[in-house]
């Protein structure tokens, strides 16, 4: 099991509506992650940042560098993009995050 973890950017008077839709993340696009294999999925916001931080699992031989050419990942990113810094092709701006300490 591998452990990600990456940072995004929420842009500002979006806190609520962000939480928002993911109280009500769509079914069909859990179950694309956990077909994934990605799992222990969670976001964190730094309210004074707005920095929003992901953490997941992932098992071996997951496939979620695949999930780019998945429709509904497509149309998420489309759903989420006016609330958070995205790339040219929609998708959120994530930089990954090196692990520096551990602890079971």
């Amino acid at each position: 099991m591998q452990r990600k973890a990456f940072k995004m950017q929420l842009k500002p008077g979006f806190e609520a509506e962000y939480k928002r839709r993911h109280d009500a993340i769509w079914p069909e696009l859990t179950k694309l992650l956990q077909d994934a294999g990605i799992s222990d999925y969670s976001i964190f916001l730094d309210p004074e940042t707005l920095s929003l931080f992901g953490f997941q699992k992932l098992e071996s031989g997951n496939t979620g560098d695949e999930l780019a050419g998945k429709a509904i990942m497509r149309t998420w990113w489309d759903y989420m993009k006016d609330l958070m810094d995205t790339n040219p092709d929609g998708s959120p701006v994530c930089k990954d995050l090196r692990e520096v300490f551990h602890m079971d």
